[in-house]
C-alpha cells in the first residue's frame, strides 16, 4: 500500500474553513503540501502556505490538530493520503499564489466539492462544533 504523506493548515473563521483550488482542477483542498527531505512538519507548513497563500504562519503558534487518512483523490485505488493537520496564527493577507487559482471559505454543505480526506476532516470539524 502506498501512502502519500501530506501536511495541512486548518484555518477556520466564522465556522467556515479555508480551502483552495489549483489551476485546472475542479476539487478544493485544504491548503498544505508534501514535506521536502529533512523538513520538519512546521517547516513544511510554513513553506507550503507561503507558496500557496502569500502569508506567513507564526511558528510559535503551530499546533497539531489531528491525522486523517483516506483514498487519495485522483490516484489508483489503494493509494492513501495521510493528512497531518495543524492550526496556526498567521500574518499577511490571504491571496491565491503559485498554482492556486481560487481561495474559498467552505462549510460542510460544500463537501461534494472537496477531496475524500477533506470530507473526513470536514465531518470531524463539524462534530466538534467548529464548522457549519
Amino acid at each position: 500500500m502506498q501512502i502519500i504523506d501530506k501536511l495541512a493548515w486548518i484555518e477556520i473563521q466564522d465556522k467556515q474553513i479555508l480551502s483552495t483550488r489549483s489551476r485546472g482542477k475542479d476539487t478544493f483542498y485544504i491548503p498544505g503540501g508534501k514535506r521536502e527531505p529533512g523538513e520538519t512538519d512546521a517547516q513544511t507548513l510554513i513553506r507550503e502556505i507561503k507558496e500557496e497563500l502569500s502569508i506567513d504562519l507564526v511558528a510559535s503558534t503551530i499546533n497539531y490538530l489531528g491525522t486523517f487518512e483516506a483514498q487519495a483523490h485522483g490516484h489508483a485505488v489503494g493509494v492513501l493520503v495521510k493528512m497531518q493537520c495543524y492550526t496556526s496564527a498567521y500574518t499577511g493577507t490571504i491571496q491565491a499564489a503559485s498554482e492556486i487559482e481560487e481561495v474559498a471559505w467552505l462549510t460542510s454543505a460544500d463537501k461534494p466539492k472537496v477531496s475524500p480526506v477533506d470530507k473526513i476532516i470536514f465531518d470531524w470539524l463539524k462534530s466538534h462544533g467548529q464548522l457549519l
